[in-house]
Parts: C-alpha cells; sequence; structure tokens
C-alpha cells in the first residue's frame, strides 16, 4: 500500500510544479495600472506616443512581465517600441531600457496584438513601478481630401481611441493630443474633454475595465511635408588600401494628400508659405564626420542644387530635388561619399574584423518603407555575420569587380518600416587574412610582365620566309 501511496504524492507535487511554473512563467493578468498618461504628437507624419504607466502587482507571485495591447490595426503602422523603467526617488531617479518584443496569445479579443515588457527585476507582491513607453506610428494620418490644389492646405484624418487599450484594469488616466496648428476642423469628444489651443485633453477618466475602448476621430491641419522613401538601398564597400566606399540609391515619394491641378512655378516662388505650403522643398541628410568626394545626382546627371557643410562630429548635406515634390510625386537619386577607414574598421579580441557602421537612413524625419544594406567586403573575406539591434532579414550575395576572381561576399540586410529611431550602429564581423591584400597587384604585375614577354618574343622572332 505505501508503493500507490508514495506514488500518488511524486504525480501531485509533479502536478504542482507544472502548475507554479506555468503560473510564474505567463503574464500575470492580476496586475493593475494606478495611473496612466499619454501625450500623442501630431505634429509631423511620423505619430510619437509617450505613454506612462504606474503599475501594480496585485496578485500574490512576482511577475517579471508586463503586456502592452495595440488594436491590429495599429500594429500594422508600428515602427518601433520602446519601454524604461524608473529607478531610484527623487532628484536621483534614473532611466533603464527594458527588452520588449512580440507576444502571441490565444485569448486576445478581437484580434488584439501584445508586445511583453521583460523587467530586469521581478515585481513582488504589492510592489509598484514606473514605466515609460514610447512607440511610433507610420502612415497613420490619412490626407481628407485625399487631393487638394496648389493652394489649398493639407488637412488629415486621425483614428484613435479617448482609452487606453490595456489587457489589466486602470484607475486613472489621461490622454493629451499635440496638433501642429490650431486649426481643427473637428474631433471626437468624450467627456471630459477639453481643447486649448494646440493641445486637447481627454481625462482623466477613472475606473476603467481591461480591454476598454471609445473611439476618436480628428481632422485637422497639417502642413507639413510627407517625405516617404519608398525604397533605399545602401552599399557599403571596404577597401583594406583604406578607403569606405558608401552608395545610396533612393525612390522618394511625397506621402501627403496628391496634388490635383497644373503647378505653377511663378506662383510657387513669388508665395511659397501659401502656395505649396505642404511641399517638399528640400532635404537634410545626416553623414559621418570626415566625409569626402560627396556626389549628388539622378538619371539626368549631376545635381548642383546641395549644400555640404562639416565640422569635427557631423557632417550634414542639404539636398534640394530639381522640382518640388507636391503629394503624390516623385524622385530617385543617388547620393555617394567615401569616408577614410580607420573612423569605421576595427580588430576585435579573437582576431576577426568587424565593421562599425550606422543603419537606417541618414536623410532627417523620414520614413523608410524598406531598406537593404549592402556591405561588400574584400575579396577572401570568410565567416561573415551582422550584428544587429533590432529584428532583420540577412543573407549573402556575391559581388564581382574588376580584377576578382572568386567574387566577393556582400552580407545583404532587409528592414522595413523604419524611423529616425532606427539610425543606431550596427557590425559586421569577418576574417581576412593580409595575403589577399597582395593578390590584385601580383595579378596586374604578372599580366604586365606577360606582355612584356610576349612583346619581346614576338620582336625576336623571325617570321619571314626566305629560300
Amino acid at each position: 500500500m505505501e508503493a500507490p501511496i508514495r506514488a500518488r504524492e511524486i504525480l501531485g507535487f509533479t502536478l504542482l510544479f507544472l502548475l507554479f511554473f506555468v503560473c510564474s512563467s505567463s503574464p500575470s493578468h492580476n496586475l493593475l495600472i494606478s495611473d496612466a498618461e499619454r501625450r500623442i504628437d501630431l505634429t509631423s507624419h511620423i505619430v510619437k506616443v509617450y505613454l506612462t504607466l504606474k503599475v501594480e502587482n496585485a496578485d500574490s507571485t512576482p511577475t517579471s512581465e508586463i503586456l502592452l495591447a495595440f488594436p491590429p490595426n495599429h500594429v500594422d503602422h508600428l515602427a518601433t517600441v520602446e519601454a524604461l523603467v524608473t529607478k531610484g526617488k527623487r532628484k536621483k531617479t534614473t532611466l533603464a531600457r527594458l527588452d520588449v518584443k512580440p507576444t502571441e496569445l490565444p485569448d486576445a479579443p478581437n484580434g488584439t496584438k501584445y508586445f511583453t515588457i521583460y523587467l530586469a527585476n521581478p515585481l513582488n507582491s504589492g510592489e509598484s513601478t514606473t514605466l515609460e513607453v514610447l512607440y511610433l506610428f507610420t502612415h497613420s494620418l490619412e490626407p481628407f481630401p485625399a487631393e487638394i490644389g496648389q493652394s489649398e492646405s493639407q488637412l488629415v484624418y486621425y483614428r484613435d481611441s479617448a482609452l487606453i487599450l490595456s489587457p489589466y484594469h486602470i484607475k486613472q488616466q489621461t490622454t493629451f493630443i499635440k496638433t501642429p496648428s490650431t486649426k481643427v476642423e473637428s474631433f471626437t469628444r468624450v467627456e471630459p474633454t477639453n481643447r486649448a489651443g494646440t493641445e486637447m485633453k481627454y481625462g482623466p477618466y477613472e475606473e476603467r475595465p481591461p480591454y476598454s475602448f471609445s473611439p476618436i476621430l480628428i481632422h485637422f491641419e497639417n502642413n507639413s511635408p510627407f517625405p516617404v522613401v519608398e525604397e533605399l538601398v545602401r552599399e557599403v564597400e571596404i577597401s583594406h588600401w583604406g578607403n569606405l566606399q558608401v552608395t545610396e540609391q533612393y525612390t522618394l515619394v511625397h506621402g501627403g494628400a496628391r496634388h490635383k491641378g497644373v503647378f505653377s512655378r511663378v506662383d510657387y516662388q513669388s508665395r511659397p508659405s501659401l502656395n505649396g505650403a505642404s511641399s517638399l522643398r528640400y532635404l537634410l541628410a545626416r553623414l559621418p564626420p570626415r566625409v569626402h568626394s560627396v556626389y549628388y545626382r539622378d538619371e539626368i546627371g549631376n545635381i548642383s542644387s546641395s549644400h555640404l557643410r562639416t565640422d569635427s562630429r557631423k557632417s550634414e548635406l542639404e539636398i534640394e530635388p530639381r522640382y518640388p515634390l507636391f503629394g503624390g510625386w516623385k524622385a530617385t537619386f543617388v547620393i555617394g561619399y567615401g569616408l577614410p577607414l580607420q573612423d569605421f574598421l576595427f580588430e576585435s579580441s579573437d582576431d576577426r574584423r568587424y565593421l562599425n557602421f550606422t543603419f537606417g537612413c541618414p536623410l532627417l524625419d523620414t520614413v523608410v518603407d524598406k531598406l537593404t544594406v549592402k556591405v561588400v567586403l574584400p575579396e577572401g573575406s570568410k565567416d561573415p555575420s551582422a550584428v544587429v539591434p533590432f529584428p532583420v532579414e540577412q543573407h549573402l550575395e556575391t559581388k564581382y569587380s574588376y580584377l576578382d576572381v572568386v567574387g566577393r561576399t556582400v552580407v545583404v540586410i532587409e528592414k522595413k518600416n523604419l524611423v529616425p529611431v532606427h539610425n543606431s550602429p550596427f557590425q559586421v564581423y569577418y576574417t581576412f587574412k593580409p595575403i589577399f591584400m597582395l593578390a590584385e597587384p601580383l595579378m596586374l604585375a604578372s599580366a604586365f610582365f606577360l606582355f612584356f614577354v610576349a612583346c619581346v618574343a614576338y620582336l625576336h622572332t623571325d617570321l619571314s620566309i626566305r629560300k
């Protein structure tokens, strides 16, 4: 009898352990948010949302995960999510970055999408913590009317919720929305709602249950240009002879309200603030310091309407398209420049070489629908690997250039839906033997030597016919 009893006890302890493991590993829904403040910035075509959450653990077990909820139509435009935790008290507070990853839950209501914030230290029962969350949306402003004339202002729609979508109970919450101007055609009221100048305030709302949602629609003026790079291909070619050559191919479009009617350059130049207020006149590219051999051209040829300003910390290239870009208009162009190799190529502790370069788009305040970064390694490089601080797609290609025999390895990195936040350093590691640097000079020397040997042989060969 003791054996079956002992077996049942072991089985009971096993089931209890598994239950405890599942409960402790799954996100706790017994959390509550005592205070939430959301600030939405609509002053540009990139929607910035700043969210401050004071989270309390009302459960009896500690938790290390906090869920963020998004409507399914918002996730399609979500470019990035960042989370920081506040440490310390009063004047000694510091912010520490936390990991944020997308999460799939089977019981998500109405297709809700989730991101999980992973705390560095577990939040014990009865404790609270303050989180600072930033997330950015692209293509979230809908032009209405969809087509405007040259002298008309650009009006857009923004759709959201007056209440913060959350899987947790929120005791108190407030939302602030900032518009670029005081011209607001209409907006949804969810009392209490107040508007003063360029800011609208929704709330405070108290004791809202999980997944509360109250749709709002704001119709307002936004004459800022909407520069969108539909496709950007950046090729970074490494030469161990001391140069780093960068070539960037842009397909740029104005993503605002489409232009209708004819374009009058006379009216545009005489009163640019009234005729073409939302047009894209120029672009500013922030390049690395010590840049040289800069060029800016398109299919026609070189474009001279550019200005380069350099100092010891950065280089700024101000470029003007051949014509101002109105809504729906496109432009394709190429920017190229050289950089000193010693500023970007280093050697690791395991005798590997690595390139430390900036990911993303050098153009300021632009959205990139698709970015392809191609790092061309010297011929003879082996074991390439890329380290990027966010999820990307990677694969290898082979490129042949002058005097190449086996070709050069190309590390291709692709990512969609980028914003200026993605302009962060990344590394490409590879191994390279210095003996391969002599391959091309020896090939040239051998070719010239064979050529001269052939000439000498030809001059000393008698091809005449004698009797």
